[in-house]
């Protein structure tokens, strides 16, 4: 029964090994170990996969689950994206429309609940979109910082995407939720339904 309990919890154990792990990255940033913190951006990558699929295969989908994925998401790319601005990498105004976007979508869904009780947490594909082009980004600026690959072009082409994903996830969401009272209840911020 132990033993039960603990595979039960595995998904939810990754998610907090990720978040676990970002104040190690956050370190290795400061210090400039862009190789070090690649490979730990990239393990948390694949444990950000792994317990969805762990949770869903097997069916170990909890509400706790549901709060953290999404936590753990937002403290890992957030946090990189800070440090990546402060070493210079990425510019600062796109941190400031990541983060107004997503403090928008909390009020949004704060907002939401309020009004009509408990909303269903579902990505929407914009938003999924946006968070895949947020990763690839960071992976560009890593893979070029460590001297692995050096493709500018497509580095600024990545940070316009995010750019204009970020604002169209936005708008999504401002159209679904209050433009169409009937769809209030629509897409809200992205992470699992774990």
């Amino acid at each position: 029964m132990p033993r039960e309990l603990s595979f039960h919890q595995l998904p939810n154990l990754l998610t907090l090994l990720r978040m676990g792990a970002v104040p190690v990255l956050i370190l290795f940033l400061h210090n400039g170990h862009y190789d070090v913190a690649l490979v730990i951006f990239l393990a948390a990558g694949i444990t950000d996969g792994l317990d969805g699929w762990i949770a869903k295969r097997f069916g170990f989908v909890t509400r706790l689950g549901a709060i953290l994925d999404p936590l753990a998401d937002k403290m890992l790319i957030v946090s990189t994206y800070v440090m990546l601005v402060l070493a210079g990498d990425i510019p600062f105004w796109l941190l400031l429309l990541i983060g107004f976007r997503d403090l928008g979508i909390i009020a949004g869904v704060l907002v939401l609940q309020t009004l009509h009780g408990e909303i269903q947490m579902r990505p929407s594909p914009v938003s999924k979109l946006n968070t895949f082009l947020q990763i690839s980004l960071v992976v560009f600026v890593m893979v070029e910082r460590v001297g692995l690959l050096a493709l500018p072009v497509v580095t600024q082409i990545l940070l316009w995407l995010v750019a204009a994903t970020t604002m169209a996830s936005a708008l999504h969401y401002i159209y679904f939720w209050f433009i169409r009272p009937a769809d209030s209840a629509g897409p809200p911020p992205s992470g699992t339904d774990r």
